[in-house]
């Protein structure tokens, strides 16, 4: 047994059983042995995107460690990069900008695993990782064998993917990208990285430049691990930035960025904050409380609950919703717990 709250950056949680899965080998048998014992299995990556219940699982935790990366080039196809799960996402942005690979320099900061990032889709500033994922590896639990999945057959959409839709069925194994050479970034999409460049929108300002923008973006924000900073003992984002249809009133001052579809991508944040909940906000007596750097993250202020983190953000929901009409999604997984 070992405690959960060890292995999340929100650091809560009880106690479950734990293996450590080092190679890719160890992830695929651990699983398939948990399965045919018909015994609960959760994988976990960094830990960055999960609450886990305070009374602690039955479910067998396997911790993804496995490493490595191979890559290929090509003039004209670019960099095809292949990494681990287990390999740490932000050491594989690094290594794309200091090889001059563009695709994920705007995706910098993100804790967490290489595995982690077709699950969730992640993205961030104006880019999203499934934009450069050329085919996932994963383990099929309900086929018992390893499949490959082109980037089509994942289902990507905002923050969502094949992956997530069926959590229990794969486990992801490597993932392979297609990052474009040169070392010019991809076209700056997202405003506020324009501005702190100092560039234009759709300008493609040096690779290092974007990723140092960006680390001093989430930083600012309390989204950069820190040990020393609780505003950073969180799982980032904490809500989704929700769609509403083009003609929803919504309240002066809150950002919006348009969908090919027509409809609204309203700033989740700036909802939040036009309710009228502060940066540092907390219930009487909780030791969970709004980042005191940015309204979307729910911060743990040392030895909070798992029920206070969930309590927050259940009143922040009714707030937000009794005043605009809408309802804030979560963005994290919850397990063994529900918001």
């Amino acid at each position: 047994m070992g405690a959960l709250s060890g292995l999340t950056t929100l650091r809560v949680g009880g106690e479950a059983p734990i293996v450590v899965a080092e190679s890719e080998t160890d992830l695929i048998d651990a699983v398939r042995a948990a399965d045919r014992a018909s015994q609960p299995v959760v994988v976990l990556g960094g830990g960055s995107n999960v609450v886990f219940a305070d009374a602690g699982l039955d479910a067998l935790i396997v911790l993804v460690r496995s490493r490595g990366i191979e890559v290929e080039l090509d003039s004209c196809a670019g960099a095809w990069v292949t990494a681990s799960a287990g390999e740490q996402w932000d050491d594989l942005v690094a290594l794309a900008v200091d090889e001059q690979w563009s695709g994920i320099e705007a995706l910098s900061g993100i804790p967490g695993l290489v595995g982690a990032t077709p699950i969730q889709n992640v993205g961030a500033y104006g880019q999203e990782v499934s934009a450069t994922i050329a085919r996932v590896r994963a383990f099929d639990r309900q086929e018992d064998r390893v499949v490959t999945l082109a980037a089509a057959e994942c289902e990507f959409a905002y923050r969502w993917s094949r992956f997530k839709a069926h959590p229990q069925r794969y486990v992801v194994l490597s993932v392979t990208f297609q990052l474009p050479l040169g070392s010019q970034s991809q076209p700056i999409a997202y405003a506020e990285l324009a501005s702190s460049l100092g560039v234009d929108v759709q300008s493609r300002p040096p690779l290092d430049a974007v990723r140092q923008s960006v680390l001093g973006l989430r930083a600012a924000k309390g989204m950069v691990l820190d040990e020393s900073d609780h505003d950073t003992w969180s799982v980032g984002s904490f809500f989704l930035n929700p769609i509403v249809d083009a003609n929803f009133v919504l309240p002066d001052g809150v950002s919006t960025f348009a969908q090919p579809d027509g409809s609204l991508k309203v700033s989740a944040a700036g909802l939040i904050g036009a309710a009228g909940i502060e940066r540092g906000f907390a219930l009487p007596g909780s030791l969970a409380s709004v980042s005191t750097k940015h309204t979307l993250a729910l911060t743990n202020r040392g030895g909070a609950t798992a029920n206070e983190v969930l309590e927050l953000a259940r009143t922040i929901r009714q707030i937000v919703h009794s005043r605009f009409s809408i309802t804030l999604e979560p963005e994290p997984n919850f397990i063994g717990c529900a918001l």
